[in-house]
């Protein structure tokens, strides 16, 4: 769906309190997360325009925010063992 909003909250609500604490502890946790919403905020901000960019660039920016939100969620999981 179109201008679908995929930020990290959204995504792992169930993780909301975890992902909250890891920004304020962990810099590498904190830049990951912030690189994944602005590439989230970017995709919706395209999408609505109509995706002035084209389709393979397009394709490649959600490749890379499934691969940020892989290892975000990989992070989040292993902090829970």
């Amino acid at each position: 769906m179109l201008g679908e909003n995929h930020s990290l909250l959204n995504e792992f609500p169930e993780f909301k309190e975890r992902i909250t604490q890891l920004i304020s502890s962990e810099q590498t946790f904190a830049e990951m997360a912030k690189q994944y919403d602005d590439l989230d905020t970017e995709i919706r901000h395209l999408e609505l325009a109509d995706s002035p960019v084209s389709d393979d660039v397009l394709r490649q920016m959600k490749h890379e925010r499934s691969e940020l939100k892989d290892s975000l969620y990989q992070r989040l999981i292993s902090h829970l063992e």
